[in-house]
């Protein structure tokens, strides 16, 4: 048997879900809801009364956590949605390449080169000129900092940036 034989998985997907199930009506404002297939964060929630023919609904403003579109969902209070699973990550900004990935510095010293600047992907997110050209500046005046990442549903988001105080 030779080296042919060998099985590399790069995947570091455990299978693990990217959602988790939740009544509709523990989900206040500033959390977190699916909707139509996209993170959002929840900006209002209203209950109506139960009334003759059936049950109480919520209503949800949200507003998608990487387009910045603003969605909306009606759903029966005590039935289960769906609460994407979002975390936010600080990754030291290393530089940029010509194609806009940046260069982000991991917590066990290794090197981070798929992420690639807000302003560059097809659905920019809020700000993202802004932090875009944040990066940037910091880059030219070499100030140290980091890129705050946000996270959920596979995709990964470069939401702001903050400089590291010595």
């Amino acid at each position: 048997m030779g080296d042919e034989d060998d099985e590399t998985f790069e995947s570091t997907d455990a299978g693990a879900s990217e959602t988790y199930p939740m009544e509709a009506g523990q989900i206040r404002k500033g959390g977190h809801i699916m909707i139509k297939g996209n993170p959002c964060k929840v900006l209002d929630v209203s209950t109506s009364k139960t009334g003759k023919h059936g049950h109480a609904k919520c209503h949800f403003v949200a507003q998608d956590i990487f387009s910045g579109k603003k969605m909306e969902d009606l759903v029966p209070a005590s039935h289960t949605t769906n609460v994407p699973f979002v975390k936010k990550v600080e990754l030291q900004c290393m530089g940029v390449d010509d194609d806009g990935f940046v260069s982000l510095l991991t917590d066990d010293g290794g090197m981070r080169e798929d992420i690639k600047l807000p302003n560059t992907l097809n659905q920019a997110p809020p700000d993202a000129e802004e932090v875009s050209k944040r990066i940037q500046e910091f880059l030219e005046k070499e100030t140290e900092f980091n890129c705050i990442i946000l996270c959920a549903c596979s995709k990964e988001v470069i939401t702001d940036t903050k400089v590291m105080v010595a």
